[in-house]
C-alpha cells in the first residue's frame, strides 16, 4: 500500500466562527491536472469513502490528529466536513486555520485503479502516462490541514512532508511505484520521465545525507 499525498491551491475551506468547532471544504478537485501532472475524475472516490468519521489530521502525521470528519463525495470535488477536536491542539490548529497561516487541504490517499506494477512496466510511453497521470479509482485515508503556500512551487507539493513520513506509511526497504518502474526502464535502457524523476531525487536524497554528515563533523 503506497499513500500519496495531493493538496489543490485553489479550495474553499470554511471554519465557523462559533464555538462548535466546525469546518467543512474542498479536499479535492475533480478534471484540474494538479502540480504533480495528475486528474482526478469524477468518481474517483465513489467506492472509496467510509461511511463513518475520519480522523483530520495536521501535516500528515498520524500522531498528531485535530480532529474528525465525513467525507461525501459531489460531481466536481471531495467534499468534507467536521470539527476539531477540544484538545490543545485541535483548538490551536483551529486558531491556524483562522489566521491563515494553516488553512490548506491535502488528501491523502490509495490509488485502487493501477495494474500490476509489471504490467505497467511493460507498457509504452504514451499508454503507461495516460494511466499514471489519470486517478480514476482511490481509496481516502484522510484529510490535513498544512501550512499555507505548501502548494506554492509546481512540482514540489509536500516533498518534504513525504520524505519526513514516508517511513510512517510504507514498508521498511520497499521500493515505491516509481522506484520499480524506473529500475525496471534503467535495466532495459529506457530513458523515461519516471527514471529521471527517481534520480533527481536519489541525489537531492545524496545531497541532504551529506549536508547532514558535514555538520556533524564540523566543529
Amino acid at each position: 500500500m503506497e499513500i500519496e499525498f495531493r493538496v489543490f491551491e485553489t479550495h474553499e475551506f470554511r471554519v465557523d466562527e462559533g464555538q462548535d468547532g466546525t469546518f467543512d471544504g474542498v479536499a479535492c478537485q475533480y478534471g484540474k491536472k494538479d502540480s504533480y501532472g495528475t486528474t482526478f475524475h469524477p468518481g474517483v472516490f465513489r467506492r472509496g469513502i467510509d461511511k463513518g468519521s475520519y480522523a483530520y489530521l495536521f501535516m500528515h502525521s498520524p500522531y498528531d490528529p485535530i480532529g474528525t470528519f465525513r467525507a461525501d463525495e459531489q460531481t466536481n470535488h471531495l467534499h468534507i466536513a467536521g470539527a476539531y477536536d477540544d484538545t490543545q491542539s485541535g483548538r490551536d490548529k483551529r486558531a491556524m486555520a483562522r489566521s491563515g497561516s494553516a488553512r490548506e487541504l491535502s488528501v491523502g490517499f490509495v490509488r485502487t485503479d493501477l495494474p500490476e506494477w509489471k504490467k505497467l512496466a511493460e507498457m509504452g510511453d504514451e499508454d503507461r502516462a495516460d494511466v499514471l497521470e489519470n486517478i480514476r479509482s482511490a481509496r481516502l485515508v484522510e484529510v490535513s490541514q498544512i501550512t499555507a503556500r505548501m502548494a506554492a512551487v509546481p512540482g514540489s507539493k509536500l516533498k518534504t512532508v513525504r520524505s519526513a513520513l514516508g517511513a510512517l506509511y510504507n514498508e521498511t526497504g520497499e521500493p515505491t511505484l516509481a522506484e520499480r518502474l524506473a529500475d525496471y526502464d534503467r535495466e532495459h535502457g529506457r530513458d523515461s520521465a519516471v527514471a529521471h524523476d527517481v534520480e533527481q531525487d536519489r541525489r537531492m536524497d545524496e545531497r541532504k545525507r551529506r549536508a547532514a554528515l558535514l555538520k556533524l563533523v564540523t566543529p
